[in-house]
């Protein structure tokens, strides 16, 4: 989740200052990324209820959730950047 949350900073940096073929790229790089952070989370909600350390987990679905917000924030910020080039 991380690493494509990182991957979705790239993504912003180029729609904001790479050339203006690069920003629709920029745009599907975004959604891709986001999908994967969206999808890490899921799998690890559902790997969750097998896990016995409830503490420990309970940090991990709420860093979860935080990526994962950033993530849709981040997306809506990039979106209307590739948006506003196009």
């Amino acid at each position: 989740m991380k690493t494509s949350l990182r991957c979705m900073e790239v993504c912003k940096a180029i729609a904001e200052i790479g050339n203006r073929p690069s920003v629709s790229d920029a745009g599907v790089g975004d959604i891709a990324a986001r999908s994967a952070v969206m999808g890490a989370y899921l799998n690890v909600r559902i790997n969750s209820a097998g896990v016995e350390y409830k503490k420990w987990m309970d940090d991990i679905l709420t860093r979860g959730t935080e990526i994962q917000e950033k993530a849709i924030a981040l997306e809506h910020e990039i979106v209307e950047i590739v948006n506003g080039k196009l």
